[in-house]
């Protein structure tokens, strides 16, 4: 068994039942420095243009990180990919927990699930038993009750369980695999494949262990790295209180995404913050993921009110903004609840906000009515509406039915001018990052492959809050002066090495928190890691030279589907409709650019905007200007000949 391995692909067919394990090559992983790189060319060599997201031809493929299982701090992460039913293109989704770890500690790196059972079933690992097991009796159980079930039938309480709700036996589009819990691969609708297949949950449970070739060398690197993160300027307050820390500070900034995107600001924002789960006491515990060193997630609950007894983990920075400002509301009460029953149904909460957002906007224009609405008003910030909503677009009942397609396919039935504060591209609803405010992360998040948000590309270098991030960008462009998110300057440059990083650190099992969001394991060190671990050298330009073979097969994919420079784009309201800017932003531009104070001024992403950064952006990458597909020469150079040549024969080539 090689180092930092497991040493076996695991292959599930449930159309015929076929249980086939083999053994693994490290050294194709290793082209792709793990598991998010190797995944996509799985996707690829296992799909075609042709396949149904929803039908049995679409794969899940679960990659464990080369690092996962091992102590590398953060090393507990763990790559879902299939074709996506929310975009019908690639998805990458990824999670974290301890699900990965148990994986990898039952013999397997990777596995991978094809076909569709003609009854609902689910599947055990328990090391080298593997079995597929009826499931009729878990099937319409939410996801608390399905987890407790098979960790009680286990045996073994530390036995790990991705499972679907009812969002995805329904095939909410927007429908999460929950993985014991609290953690979510929830963006792109990964459970409604899995309620496709007709495939309810995944027990993991391991005895083995994860070997490194250099023990020493490589206890040597991983003390370098938990001393770097812990040195780093958020660490504190990533673990005092978690992402939604920066809640209150990015609304007295105006980019606070609220109604909708309407505005990047709502009236006492703190009160759906991290510090104030601490102060009102809603917090109980912190949590980490398998060899995290943060413990950024939250274990929170309500004792007293109309919303009792409501618990669940985070919410998240996401959260708040999703189901909180985002529909107007500001009661972290609420908040908890419809957290709580978004993970007990199984879906992404981004998504599932964003569904509820442009319903009571269509509310707000008169677009929807009472009568289409089951006699809710959905006016903002009503718990009625929030909560109602969520429930029915779970069990797909009256105007959840049209929700649960996602908002530019609600759009598209609803009509009436809708699509234009239907917040997505390409079928992705958008994360809670403002982009008019930061024009590094608007190109971002026009060009990540699954869809407007932030788990692709997390650039908050460009915000030059933080000596690490500064640092990078004088790395990625030369001077730290370009470290400013309202100019167009070197923000391809700038996305570009955050691609390239965070590929390397999902490839690996590392959380992004460590890497691309904090700056504490830098790129050298990641290499360091995987060297030690696998007994092989890596230098930092050879892994970001990995990042960058997994961002242009990425890219291809989408281009094999059909894809082209029209669809790196970002929702209709921020490309068309300006953000009022603040006066604080105003202030700050003014004293960072050396320049006096000038009048409030609004902020947008026009097309003028982001096609000036993405002919920029395409240059860099070796991309044709006019298709956005990757030249020939550019994918052979990076080794992938055999993409390149699947391209031409498919005429994306003159």
């Amino acid at each position: 068994m090689p180092h930092a391995f497991a040493g076996k692909i695991l292959e599930v067919d449930l159309t015929t039942g076929r249980i086939e394990k083999r053994p693994l090559d490290p050294d194709p992983v290793l082209t792709y420095a793990g598991c998010r790189g190797f995944n996509a060319k799985l996707l690829w060599d296992l799909v075609s243009p042709e396949t149904d997201p929803l039908g049995p031809d679409n794969v899940l493929i679960f990659g464990t990180g080369v690092l996962t299982g091992t102590s590398a701090p953060t090393s507990g992460r763990i790559t879902i990919t299939c074709k996506g039913p929310a975009t019908g293109r690639y998805l990458k989704t990824n999670v974290g927990g301890h699900l990965g770890p148990q994986l990898k500690f039952a013999g397997y790196d990777y596995l991978i699930i094809k076909g569709r059972s003609d009854r609902p079933v689910y599947l055990t690992i328990d090391d080298e038993e593997v079995r597929i097991r009826d499931a009729a009796g878990l099937w319409g159980k939410d996801v608390r009750e399905t987890t407790n079930r098979l960790v009680e039938l286990s045996g073994d309480p530390e036995t790990e369980v991705a499972c679907i709700g009812p969002a995805g036996e329904n095939l909410v589009l927007f429908s999460a695999i929950m993985c014991s819990f609290y953690n979510a691969a929830a963006r792109g609708g990964g459970g409604a494949v899995m309620g496709s297949k007709n495939l309810k949950a995944i027990t993991f449970r391991g005895t083995g262990r994860v070997t490194v070739a250099r023990p020493r060398e490589f206890s040597e690197a991983v003390f370098r790295a938990i001393e770097a993160s812990y040195a780093d300027f958020s660490a504190e307050g990533s673990y005092l209180y978690g992402t939604s820390s920066s809640v209150a500070a990015v609304n007295d900034l105006g980019i606070l995404p609220s109604y909708n995107f309407k505005t990047g600001h709502i009236e006492n924002a703190h009160k759906i913050s991290g510090p104030y789960l601490v102060e009102k006491g809603y917090l109980k515990r912190r949590m980490g993921c398998n060899a995290c060193i943060f413990s950024c997630h939250r274990y929170c609950e309500v004792s007293s009110g109309p919303f009792a007894g409501a618990y669940g983990g985070g919410p998240e920075y996401e959260t708040m903004s999703a189901l909180g400002s985002g529909c107007g509301t500001v009661d972290v009460e609420l908040v908890i609840k419809a957290n709580e029953l978004c993970n007990i149904y199984g879906m992404d909460t981004i998504s599932a906000g964003g569904a509820v957002q442009w319903a009571m906007e269509c509310f707000e224009r008169g677009v929807l009515t009472e009568e289409e609405t089951q006699g809710i008003r959905l006016d903002w910030g009503n718990p009625e509406a929030i909560l109602g909503l969520l429930e029915l677009i779970a069990f797909r009942r009256g105007l959840g039915d049209i929700l649960a397609e996602g908002v530019k396919r609600a759009a598209e039935k609803v009509g009436q001018g809708s699509s234009r504060w239907a917040i997505e591209a390409n079928g992705l609803e958008q994360s809670r990052v403002e982009t008019r405010g930061a024009y590094g992360y608007a190109l971002a998040f026009a060009v990540n492959p699954r869809g407007p948000d932030h788990l692709h590309t997390e650039a908050l270098a460009e915000f030059g809050n933080r000596p690490g991030g500064r640092a990078v960008v004088a790395k990625a462009t030369g001077d730290e002066k370009y470290a400013f998110p309202r100019t167009l300057e070197k923000r391809a440059e700038i996305i570009r090495w955050h691609e390239d990083c965070y590929s390397a650190t999902d490839a690996l099992g590392i959380c992004a928190f460590a890497t691309t969001s904090r700056y504490g394991v830098t790129p050298e060190m990641l290499a360091e890691l995987l060297s030690a671990a696998v007994g092989r050298d890596f230098s930092e330009e050879e892994l970001m030279e990995t990042g960058r073979r997994t961002i242009n097969l990425e890219r291809a994919f989408n281009i094999r589907e059909g894809a082209d420079r029209s669809n790196d784009r970002l929702p209709y309201r921020l490309m068309n409709e300006a953000l009022p800017r603040s006066e604080f932003i105003a202030a700050e531009d003014a004293l960072r650019m050396n320049e006096d104070p000038k009048p409030v001024e609004v902020l947008i992403n026009s097309p003028e905007i982001l096609n000036q950064m993405l002919d920029r952006y395409y240059e860099l990458h070796g991309w044709d200007p006019v298709t956005g597909a990757p030249r020939r020469e550019t994918l052979e150079a990076l080794g992938l000949g055999d993409v390149a040549r699947e391209l031409e024969k498919l005429g994306k080539y003159d």
